[in-house]
């Protein structure tokens, strides 16, 4: 089962890990990432870039970003993260989202990824987008192919600066969230 108690109080609620279940008995925490996450985030993330998989991260890239990152932990070890980045007022991107090999199959990825919808819900934003070369995983959780122009702040704000811009092969998906009314 998804531990969730280190998920802060305002997203936490919003979780529901039995959507998401994990093998019985596997301890596993979903917690916002800190210091000394940085390195783990890197080796696994920069693992997956190696292959071309995805971005690779730099130490300082994660920093900047660390409180936007959730890992999933299991028995101490770092063996899945994902990373948010809003890219306007109403749309944010999953970035970084990995799961070490030895883990796949398990649920640690669509746990991430519900936890990640539950922050970017408690920000008010409306839409999140990902460019990826896994869009099946994406569409399985309520995300739909876009074309790429369709989420421009993306595209203009980092995709330029890529080496593969114009030869991108990710995709871009996106899915619309919808924010809970609020208590009254």
């Amino acid at each position: 089962m998804v531990t969730t108690t280190a998920i802060p109080m305002e997203v936490q609620p919003r979780l529901n890990p039995e959507l998401y279940p994990l093998p019985a008995g596997t301890p596993m925490l979903i917690r916002p990432a800190d210091e000394a996450d940085v390195s783990a985030i890197c080796d696994l993330v920069n693992g997956f870039a190696d292959q071309n998989l995805m971005l690779h991260r730099t130490p300082a890239q994660v920093r900047h970003a660390l409180g936007d990152f959730l890992v999933a932990e299991e028995k101490r070890r770092v063996v899945g993260c994902g990373y948010l980045a809003r890219l306007g007022s109403e749309l944010a991107e999953i970035r970084s989202l990995a799961v070490a090999p030895s883990h796949h199959g398990k649920g640690i990825g669509a746990a991430l990824l519900q936890a990640l919808e539950a922050m970017a819900r408690a920000q008010g934003i409306s839409q999140l987008c990902a460019l990826t070369l896994a869009p099946e995983f994406f569409i399985k959780h309520g995300f739909r192919r876009v074309d790429r122009w369709a989420i421009s702040p993306k595209i203009w704000g980092e995709c330029v600066y890529c080496p593969k811009f114009h030869a991108c092969d990710e995709i871009a998906v996106l899915k619309e969230i919808s924010n809970p009314p609020p208590h009254g």
